[in-house]
């Protein structure tokens, strides 16, 4: 639990120390909003694009050998960041991070569902919440000490240390062998399999979309806090402290009452919270003369309930989705995790497009309610299959 745990944060603290100097990198590189956004949409659809190929890998050669390759990019990449100069590079290297990124997240939680299923299984998962809490809070907050104090560079040779510490940690632990060699006709058939399963893709989409609405939040937000409202890069940075206690609460809310409520129940009370938390959202940016200090409250308030929401849908949605297919648990986590950071990417380069506060709440709102109508579907589904 505790490696898997530091290769979750790593991974969002990727995102999150490099939140609040967003808007100076821009400037730096001479790039538009857009184009600096695309640093964060580059980064998300790395992570999203090969995270089957990390489970398959893990499988064939065991999980050690794959993490250790993940973390050995994420660490090239950070420290070739931290020196580039090229807004071109930035992206490219931005990519190349995440796909290292992405494999050691991945392969946390396939160590995480290697030994345990169901409802322990989303009690696991938030656990590993903790960790994300931790970064996306400590990580937003240190980036903007980062910003102010030193340069947005420091941040990536903070990554880069933190990939090295994960790396040694690796050798302290016990991990499952590797599996019979699947030629990839076997691979794409068990993942064909897994996929046509409502249990399973119904869950995995409603995650999806909550990941994707937290994403795009974090892409569009450096810029909302900091040019529409005018707040200094620490002050912004300040505001991730507010979010990680909100998501703790949501951490706390899915590992007390998971086994009395159960993980069909609580995914549904999260994607519901997300999607009323949207709605007012567009209420918001909607309403003509608030108050500057008012909006700014009724903001901060909102992406906290939002943040809430999420953490509560997001472990019991994995747990719901890799928990109805035991035999494959592997191809299970990675196929859930590429579904939902491919959501993530998407709607992570749609962020990059909507400069508009209105534009994009209502994609917000659609997302949280696209994540309720799936859960509901799935809810319903799994009683009728109790009933036969």
């Amino acid at each position: 639990m505790a490696l898997s745990c530091l290769l979750v944060f790593m991974a969002q603290m990727a995102t999150t120390i490099y939140l609040p100097s967003l808007p100076i990198v821009a400037h730096d590189f001479g790039m538009s909003r857009s184009y600096a956004a695309l640093s964060i949409s580059a980064f998300v659809i790395g992570a999203a694009a090969p995270v089957v190929l990390w489970g398959v890998a893990a499988d064939r050669y065991g999980r050690r050998g794959p993490l250790l390759t993940s973390l050995a990019l994420f660490v090239l990449t950070s420290a070739l960041i931290a020196l580039i100069r090229s807004p071109e590079g930035l992206l490219v290297l931005r990519a190349l991070q995440g796909i290292g990124a992405g494999g050691s997240a991945i392969i946390a939680r396939i160590l995480v569902r290697d030994r345990w299923s169901g409802d322990e299984l989303a009690r696991r998962l938030s656990v590993l919440s903790i960790a994300f809490i931790t970064a996306m809070g400590g990580g937003q907050f240190l980036g903007g000490l980062i910003g102010r104090y030193s340069h947005w560079e420091t941040g990536f040779v903070v990554l880069g240390a933190v990939g090295a510490i994960a790396a040694a940690l690796t050798f302290t632990v016990p991990f499952e062998p590797s599996r019979a060699v699947q030629p990839p006709s076997e691979v794409l058939r068990i993942c064909l399999a897994v996929a046509r399963q409502p249990a399973f893709l119904l869950p995995a989409l409603a995650g999806g979309a909550g990941f994707a609405t937290i994403v795009m939040l974090q892409e569009v937000s450096p810029f909302v806090f900091q040019q529409h409202f005018g707040l200094a890069t620490d002050e912004y940075g300040s505001l991730g402290l507010l979010l990680g206690a909100a998501y703790f609460a949501g951490a706390m809310t899915v590992n007390r009452f998971v086994a009395r409520a159960g993980s069909a129940r609580l995914m549904t009370a999260g994607s519901l919270v997300m999607t009323a938390a949207g709605v007012l959202m567009i209420v918001l940016w909607s309403v003509p003369g608030l108050p500057h200090s008012g909006a700014l409250v009724a903001f901060v308030a909102l992406y906290c309930v939002t943040t809430f929401g999420q953490s509560v849908l997001f472990p019991n949605s994995m747990a719901a989705a890799v928990s109805s297919r035991p035999g494959h648990g592997a191809y299970a986590v990675s196929l859930c995790g590429f579904l939902q950071q491919s959501m993530a990417g998407i709607a992570a380069a749609s962020a990059a497009l909507l400069h508009a506060d209105l534009a994009w709440a209502t994609v917000a709102a659609a997302l949280g309610a696209a994540a309720w109508l799936m859960t509901r579907i799935a809810a319903s589904s799994a009683l009728t299959e109790e009933g036969n």
